[in-house]
């Protein structure tokens, strides 16, 4: 049984992770910490866990208690993981970090976005990107990962076959994109609030988005060279799911683009490429570890559009996760991540 601790578990993406491993034959829930809530039990916060975690109490952060786990989950605000991820990492447990704190590999630029100083430049050479469509081999030996984020999952699966293949115009990228509003966490803001966010939809970030050099850069992997993104995301009235609208400029004639899309995915668990002349809906990924999407090609002109669909909180963060752990300690990939799609 490998045991495990979770930093930072009140947030959305850490009961998600407690709801997954709650299901996982392979995984113990050690030690679960936060400050605001120390000392209470995990089901009094969550009565959704009754039954699974009864025992399992909130504590502060105590390093010699997460180091004793075989792997910590840190589900925190950015800069949290700075602080501790290297002492975890010198007494012998690895790191699955949720947050930003080590996706972007140039420490200058995680400091533009994030306005602060980066905390543990040293680590950033050895943190492996925790995408397992792209870098699987390098998830299973890696000692420290950074679970990509949720509009990067969505945005980056759509185009990686495209950029892959060199088929479109990589200066001139778009990606429009939609989340529901757990994807701004579970303080307490206005915008967020019911009577604010319900029965409307705005764009925001459309002058530069924390998400974008994340996803610029996985982008330019595929591409072997910079991609020119346009990223605007949107907040809409659900409570879970990203839809990311891709566009791009063929550049010549593609050949067949739904056979490109299910041949790159075709050994992929949790990517499935609808058939063709499909629109993914959110809901068919609501609580599942999945991305679902389709490739079109209107009019058979020289623009092709990708609809990808992710919950953000699942593949787009917790379950992500998971995987990633999964492959770190050689299990069934599939481990605490077999559930389908919740309908309605």
């Amino acid at each position: 049984m490998i045991k495990v601790g979770i930093v930072g578990g009140t947030g959305y993406t850490g009961v998600e992770l407690l709801r997954l491993l709650a299901r996982h034959p392979g995984v113990s829930v050690e030690v679960i910490t936060s400050r605001s809530e120390a000392g209470l039990g995990v089901s009094e916060l969550y009565p959704n866990l009754r039954g699974h975690y009864d025992e399992l109490r909130f504590s502060d952060p105590d390093p010699a208690r997460l180091a004793a786990c075989d792997a910590v989950f840190f589900a925190t605000p950015h800069g949290v993981a700075h602080a501790l991820a290297g002492e975890l990492l010198e007494r012998g447990t690895r790191v699955i970090d949720l947050s930003a704190d080590f996706r972007l590999r140039d420490a200058d630029e995680w400091e533009r976005w994030y306005g602060q100083p980066h905390g543990a430049p040293e680590l950033l050479d050895e943190a492996v990107y925790g995408l397992p469509e792209v870098n699987r081999q390098q998830i299973r030996q890696a000692r420290l990962i950074a679970v990509p984020g949720c509009y990067p999952t969505a945005v980056q699966l759509g185009l990686l076959p495209l950029l892959e293949a060199g088929l479109i115009d990589a200066e001139h990228v778009i990606a429009d994109c939609k989340s529901g509003v757990t994807g701004a966490g579970r303080g307490a803001k206005v915008p967020s609030l019911l009577a604010e966010a319900s029965e409307s939809m705005k764009a925001y970030g459309a002058s530069g988005h924390r998400h974008l050099p994340e996803i610029r850069q996985g982008l330019g992997d595929a591409a072997n060279g910079p991609v020119g993104l346009t990223f605007v995301p949107h907040l809409t009235p659900m409570i879970r799911g990203i839809h990311a609208t891709l566009y791009g400029r063929l550049q010549g004639e593609p050949g067949d683009l739904q056979a490109l899309y299910e041949q790159r995915f075709a050994d992929e668990p949790f990517v499935d490429v609808m058939p063709a002349g499909s629109h993914p809906e959110t809901r068919s990924v609501k609580g599942a570890n999945v991305c679902r999407m389709a490739v079109h090609r209107p009019g058979d002109g020289d623009t092709v559009v990708v609809l990808s669909v992710i919950d953000n909180l699942v593949k787009g963060a917790s379950g992500q996760a998971v995987h990633n752990l999964n492959l770190m300690f050689g299990l069934d990939e599939f481990a605490g991540l077999d559930a389908p799609a919740m309908m309605p």
